[in-house]
C-alpha cells in the first residue's frame, strides 16, 4: 500500500521523443552562479592579458634603451678625457670624464674648458693700427661667478659628438700640468701655442662635422 502511495505521489518523470528521460533543469539560482562565474573568469582573464602585454612592452623598450646605453658607454674608455663638443652656435667644448647616465643624458666630471682671451694693443707707424692678441688658457669649471659644482649633465640632444683622447695630446697635457700645478694655469706661451693650435683644430672639425 505504501508503495502504491509513494508510487502515486511522484510526479511522473519528462520523457522526451526518444523515449530517454529527460535531464533536470537548472534553477535560475544555479544559472546566475554559472553566469556570474563565467563573468569573473572573464575579468581575471582580461586583466592577466593586459598585465602580461603591458610587461612585455616594458620589457623592450628596457632592452632597447638599456643596450644603446651599454654600447655607448662601452666606448667611453674610463682611464681617460673625453673631449665633448655641444651643437651650439659658438661651438662650445668641455673636456672631462664622460659617462651615460640614462637614456636622454651623459654626466661630465672633473671637467675642464679653454678660454680665449682676446687683448688689444696698438702700433703706431705711418698709420696707427690695432691689432687682436689671444691669450688661451686652460680653466677649470668651479672658479666663475655663479660658482658650479664640477659636473655637468649635458642633454644627448645638445651633443653634436665626443671624443676620447689621447693622454698624449696636447689638451690632456695641459691638464695634467694644471693639476701638477696645483691648479694654477700655465701662462708659458708653449702651452698656449699649443691650447691655441688646438682650439683652431677643434673649430675646424667642428665645422666641417655634421650632427
Amino acid at each position: 500500500m505504501n508503495d502504491y502511495l509513494n508510487h502515486v505521489g511522484r510526479p511522473a518523470p519528462v520523457v522526451n521523443r526518444g523515449g530517454m528521460e529527460a535531464p533536470a533543469q537548472p534553477s535560475n539560482s544555479q544559472k546566475k552562479k554559472l553566469k556570474f562565474k563565467f563573468n569573473g573568469f572573464k575579468v581575471i582573464f582580461s586583466v592577466l592579458f593586459i598585465s602580461i602585454t603591458l610587461l612585455l612592452i616594458a620589457l623592450v623598450i628596457y632592452l632597447v634603451v638599456y643596450k644603446d646605453n651599454n654600447a655607448i658607454s662601452q666606448q667611453i674608455k674610463t682611464a681617460q678625457f673625453q673631449a665633448v663638443f655641444l651643437n651650439s652656435s659658438d661651438g662650445q667644448v668641455y673636456f672631462g670624464h664622460l659617462k651615460v647616465l640614462n637614456s636622454q643624458y651623459y654626466e661630465l666630471t672633473d671637467i675642464y674648458y679653454i678660454r680665449v682671451n682676446s687683448n688689444s694693443s696698438s702700433t703706431t707707424s705711418s698709420t696707427t693700427n690695432s691689432t687682436a692678441n689671444e691669450s688661451v688658457t686652460l680653466a677649470k669649471l668651479g672658479n666663475e661667478i655663479h660658482g658650479p659644482e664640477d659636473a655637468m649633465f649635458i642633454n644627448r640632444d645638445s651633443v653634436m659628438f665626443w671624443e676620447n683622447l689621447k693622454n698624449s695630446g696636447q689638451v690632456v697635457t695641459a691638464i695634467l700640468k694644471y693639476q701638477a700645478n696645483g691648479g694654477q694655469s700655465s701662462s708659458s706661451n708653449a702651452t698656449s701655442n699649443s691650447l691655441s693650435n688646438t682650439t683652431s683644430s677643434n673649430n675646424s672639425t667642428s665645422n666641417t662635422t655634421n650632427p
